[in-house]
């Protein structure tokens, strides 16, 4: 009989997520994963299974829990245009202050489009929903190929400002492109 698990698995996710999101997949170790999550290894390996079952999870269970609120809190509101607004400008305001970016984010870069599902699954929530949020605004007829425009330029803004872009500069340019994409408001 295993022993039963004696930790929080929906906490444990959370910390699993944010240790890849500030890591990658590659750089991070499994004694980083210990002291990040408060676990041994084995506690993970017999919960989770190997690394690759870990991220997997991990990914999983952001898209539930970050990119769905995400969604949630911006987009499910009555007026969408201040709803992509207000998504694409919360971009520029990580907690804590910094600019590690998007798990979903990283991970496509890190893997380069080799079929890790709940990446493709995050990537496919976010796109829903902006071409939903452009359908209500009446672009019924382009709202798909307005949807994978605003896909381009999430994506890309989450790259700059893990680079270190000017958030500034940034601002500016999310109101621009959301004003071009969903029409003026």
């Amino acid at each position: 009989m295993s022993r039963p698990i004696e930790f929080d698995r929906t906490e444990a996710l959370s910390a699993v997520s944010e240790a890849f999101r500030r890591h990658g997949w590659a750089s991070l170790s499994i004694k980083q994963l210990e002291q990040e999550t408060g676990l041994s290894s084995g506690s993970l390996y017999n919960s989770f299974g190997n690394k690759d079952a870990l991220f997997r999870e991990a990914v999983s269970h952001y898209n539930e829990v970050v990119v769905k609120a995400r969604i949630a809190e911006h987009l499910g509101g009555d007026d969408p245009f201040e709803g992509l607004l207000s998504m694409f400008l919360t971009l520029l305001e990580e907690p804590g202050g910094g600019s590690l970016g998007c798990l979903l984010t990283n991970s496509a870069i890190e893997f380069s489009g080799k079929g890790i599902d709940a990446i493709s699954d995050g990537l496919d929530l976010l796109r829903v929903a902006f071409e939903g949020a452009l359908f209500r605004l009446g672009q019924k007829p382009q709202a798909r190929a307005n949807a994978l425009r605003l896909m381009t330029f999430y994506q890309g803004l989450l790259v700059l400002i893990r680079h270190g872009h000017s958030k500034d500069e940034l601002r500016h340019i999310i109101v621009d492109e959301i004003q071009s994409v969903a029409g003026e408001h």
